[in-house]
């Protein structure tokens, strides 16, 4: 690899003696390594070392000229790139283009990797040094934008990583900018609640998460066996007596192909004893589809791979028994929640979560047939059972996946971006923020590792709450109530859960009395 230094100290001249627009691409004949400012060329930049020099300078680096590693290779059959070729080859764990980056001031920037996907949607970890700062999206065939926004650069150089994680893209260049200001209204979030016959309580704790967001993080920890299971042991025994504000369930083996099979929960008992001590409840569904649809191994049945149920088909009136056996389900769900009401505990919800992943059988048939049974489920819930102490995240986690503002209250992202990465997920927070012009609440729904809180005010991520997996995200063990440290060190989980933006559930208010703003 060809790796030069060099300084762009002319074109400060160039800034203050002629000003400049926002910057132009390279046109048709110019190197696309050229730096263009007014559409005219400056200086030309053939190597992967740049020096981006504060605001409305593009840095274009081209993948050829990149560091290659393991399979990666460059081509040129494919139409449309720009320099001397692209690379492709990115099919191993290892394989990587790696571009080295000079910064001379302080600042947040948008890193764009020009692809293309072979093969549809693929997501591929970009690491800053030796951080993971998020994936780089591709679903396009053609050569066009894969971008991170408002990744922080300190002023030194960088090295800037693209990893294959389900690989299979290839990549043109890499284009650097500078971000633009993030606006501080996204925080103004208005408190009322989708459900318009929300409970009191409901309403009080939706004015509580509205009131603080923006300025404090909640915490939360999913625990099987409650606030006084492995995980939050392991959490209080590590923190020296702290619990998280929000406890993590899930109604699993509430649901009927479970049930059948002997399965048993006390998720409603602890979710009831959690809000008696103060605390926020969070719950999701593991939807396990019913008995007549498992191929495969029974307590897996929310998976795609374990059963052949075909939601599209159930929803467009193909399969009016499978409609029926849904139905029932929800119904039986629906008799737990209403425990809940009853006991007036209101609930953050989270159903049919990830969809978009394809992962799960309520995704795996596409968009409008999983919006279909969202809204249906809704409706059942909200109507019909009148469950008006649910507070609905939607977490589809894919703009095409969104079932409408009237349906929705908070917005989830779930994130794994692997072992001791405490970066803020900024990428990620910026992205859902876009599923919707109305203004809600972007929360942490499911997450590995914890993010550094100080990383994440710096950035603007400011997460309504994070939820942390439960097993091994936090122990080795289910029987043995001790931090792993394999996913977050215990010198993280003290710094999180002693800091003065996080919330933990002895710096809770009194919820049941809250104010409400409507």
């Amino acid at each position: 690899m060809r790796k030069q230094s060099f300084y762009l100290m002319c074109l400060l001249i160039g800034l203050f003696v002629n000003g400049c627009t926002s910057p132009g691409k390279a046109g048709e004949g110019s190197n696309p390594n050229d730096v263009v400012i007014n559409t005219e060329t400056v200086v030309n930049i053939d190597s992967p070392t740049a020096t981006l020099l504060p605001t409305m300078v593009s840095i274009e680096l081209e993948a050829e000229d990149a560091l290659l590693s393991g399979n990666v290779k460059i081509e040129s059959s494919k139409s449309g790139f720009s320099g001397t070729g692209y690379i492709s080859g990115f099919e191993d764990d290892g394989d990587y283009c790696e571009f080295t980056l000079s910064i001379e001031s302080d600042g947040f920037y948008d890193l764009n990797f020009i692809s293309a996907a072979l093969g549809g949607y693929k997501e591929n970890y970009v690491l800053v040094d030796v951080d993971n700062v998020g994936v780089a999206v591709t679903d396009q065939n053609k050569f066009s934008d894969s971008k991170l926004e408002r990744i922080f650069l300190a002023n030194r150089e960088h090295s800037v990583k693209l990893s294959k994680y389900w690989g299979w893209v290839v990549v043109d260049k890499l284009i650097v900018t500078s971000s633009v200001e993030l606006d501080t209204s996204i925080y103004e979030v208005p408190a009322t609640l989708v459900n318009q016959n929300a409970s009191d309580r409901a309403k009080r704790l939706m004015s509580y998460l509205t009131d603080i967001y923006g300025n404090k993080f909640l915490s939360g920890q999913y625990c099987e066996k409650g606030m006084y299971g492995t995980e939050i042991s392991a959490i209080w025994k590590t923190t020296e007596g702290k619990f998280p504000a929000v406890l993590g369930l899930d109604l699993i083996d509430y649901t009927p192909s479970r049930v059948e099979k002997g399965s048993s929960s006390k998720a409603i008992e602890y979710a009831i004893e959690f809000d008696e001590k103060g605390g926020i409840v969070t719950f999701c569904w593991h939807w396990n589809a019913p008995t007549k649809y498992l191929t495969g191994t029974w307590y897996r049945g929310f998976y795609k791979e374990e059963t052949n149920i075909d939601l599209a088909k159930i929803m467009n009136g193909q399969d009016e028994e499978g409609y029926q056996l849904l139905m029932a389900d929800i119904d039986a769900i629906a008799k737990e929640l209403q425990k809940l009401k009853e006991a007036d505990v209101p609930i953050l919800w989270r159903p049919l979560h990830e969809a978009s992943g394809g992962w799960f059988w309520w995704g795996a048939k596409g968009a409008e047939a999983y919006k279909k049974l969202y809204i249906v489920l809704y409706d059942k819930l909200t109507n019909e059972y009148g469950l008006n102490n649910l507070i609905w995240i939607w977490n589809g986690q894919d703009k095409e996946w969104y079932p409408g503002d009237e349906y929705v209250d908070l917005i989830g992202e779930d994130i794994y971006p692997g072992e001791k990465v405490y970066t803020s997920q900024i990428n990620k927070y910026l992205g859902a923020l876009k599923y919707t012009k109305a203004k809600k609440m972007i929360v942490l729904s499911e997450n590995g590792c914890l993010f550094d809180p100080d990383l994440a005010i710096r950035d603007g991520a400011m997460w309504g709450f994070f939820a942390t997996w439960g097993g091994e995200f936090v122990t080795k063990s289910a029987l043995i109530n001790w931090l792993s440290e394999q996913y977050t060190e215990e010198y993280m989980v003290k710094k999180v859960y002693a800091h003065d933006s996080v919330v933990t559930l002895d710096k809770l208010p009194d919820l049941k009395n809250y104010e409400v703003h409507e």
